[in-house]
């Protein structure tokens, strides 16, 4: 397992977890994730491996739909961080785009059907 930290783009909100060493990464074709265009963390992290620190008022959740998933967001900048997801409740994926030496632009990415899955 590697370690790996994150955080929005003011600061407000840090994160760390471990994880294998990622070589690839997930995008999702929901209406959130096709819009917000993010890549994520390829497999789902559980929550005793991932610590979070958010200025007090700064954490945001959005969610939609059935609500089983929710998106956390820095409500100072605006950047989605992460989100526990829907196939695995309470567990999260991290926005790999706030992850520190993390270069999504050179990750494959896998592609989850959210569009189609209820």
């Amino acid at each position: 397992m590697a370690h790996y930290d994150g955080s929005c783009h003011c600061g407000a909100i840090r994160f760390s977890f471990e994880h294998a060493p990622i070589d690839k990464g997930l995008r999702c074709n929901c209406s959130m994730c096709s819009r917000k265009g993010a890549m994520m963390t390829p497999d789902a992290i559980a929550p005793e491996k991932f610590k979070i620190e958010a200025k007090e008022g700064t954490l945001g959740l959005y969610q939609f739909g059935a609500k089983t998933a929710k998106h956390y967001f820095c409500k100072k900048c605006g950047i989605y961080t992460f989100h526990e997801t829907v196939r695995v409740p309470g567990h999260l994926r991290a926005n790999l785009g706030c992850v520190e030496d993390v270069d999504t632009f050179n990750l494959d990415a896998l592609v989850f059907d959210g569009k189609h899955l209820l």
